[in-house]
């Protein structure tokens, strides 16, 4: 769509065009797809020369390699001139499933998070994705866009209109504030109507944008239901939970809320279906529920 617009869209991948799906593009547009076989910091390098030429440029592969592989690029040639690079790979988490430990990049959100100059985006589902992929274009510099493999249920529809910066208010409640991103943000509404059965009500907040973060959001959140979980398919060291901490204790007012980190705990993941391992290690509805009620 992006291209059809008239946008100066590239995409540049390493052998992965067709499980990241950059392959579309080179359907509709052979001369803007680039696939450089698989040579990860090549394929960080071969974008930022596009970009020099005044292209807007997405990188493919899987999360991984798109982040850990080439870290070195992403810090010294993309974020350090601020090229308009967009890291955007796919096969992010557990939800990687059968692949195993050794390609459930956990540890992405904390090592894109912490470079100056980056923006960090991490959609919930189809459409979320659609927007970040916009937004992404739409402004100037670098990003990140964590994407996954599985297929997640729709949260937002077509006219959904999300901003760099704003986390979504998806539930309102007043006894406990669930902050989650990805993945995670279905689970954490799933677990929102059973805690409402039970006569708690639990707000939910889909954080879409890692970085800038919505502080005022959070924070106001925080201030009404004196208790939060972070829950992420990720590292709860650096991630959002550790994110979440760190603005708290900026705030001594709130730095007594009650605070639970879901997440991956310092470990790998392990093969399995997706559906398993996000009930192994604790992340599906029924892991939200277990520390919302310790919390409470």
């Amino acid at each position: 769509e992006l291209y059809q617009e008239g946008c100066p869209v590239y995409a540049v991948d390493a052998d992965l065009a067709g499980s990241t799906t950059t392959a579309k593009l080179a359907s509709v547009a052979p001369g803007h797809h680039i696939d450089v076989g698989i040579a990860e910091q090549n394929m960080i390098d071969v974008a930022a020369g596009l970009s020099l030429a005044g292209n807007v440029v997405f990188t493919g592969s899987f999360a991984v390699f798109g982040t850990g592989r080439v870290y070195d690029q992403i810090r010294n040639t993309v974020c350090y001139a601020q090229l308009n690079v967009k890291i955007a790979p796919t096969h992010a988490g557990i939800s990687v499933g059968p692949d195993g430990g050794s390609h459930q990049m956990l540890e992405d959100v904390a090592l894109m998070s912490v470079l100056p100059h980056m923006r960090v985006l991490v959609p919930a589902d189809y459409q979320s994705a659609k927007q970040a992929l916009r937004i992404a274009a739409q402004n100037a510099g670098p990003f990140y866009i964590r994407l996954g493999r599985a297929a997640l249920p729709e949260l937002y529809g077509p006219a959904v209109n999300l901003t760099l910066g704003q986390a979504q208010l998806l539930r309102q409640g007043r006894d406990l504030t669930i902050l989650a991103m990805g993945t995670e943000v279905s689970f954490a509404l799933e677990a929102a109507k059973v805690l409402a059965q039970e006569g708690i009500e639990a707000e939910v907040i889909d954080v879409f944008s890692v970085k800038p973060l919505d502080e005022t959001t959070i924070l106001d959140s925080v201030a009404k239901t004196g208790r939060v979980v972070t829950v992420e398919e990720h590292s709860v060291r650096g991630g959002l939970g550790t994110i979440v901490a760190s603005l708290l204790v900026l705030h001594p007012g709130l730095l007594k809320a009650p605070l639970q980190l879901l997440g991956m705990q310092d470990c790998f993941g392990t093969s399995g279906t997706a559906e398993q391992l996000f009930a192994h290690f604790g992340l599906d509805a029924g892991g939200i529920l277990e520390a919302a009620r310790r919390l409470l």
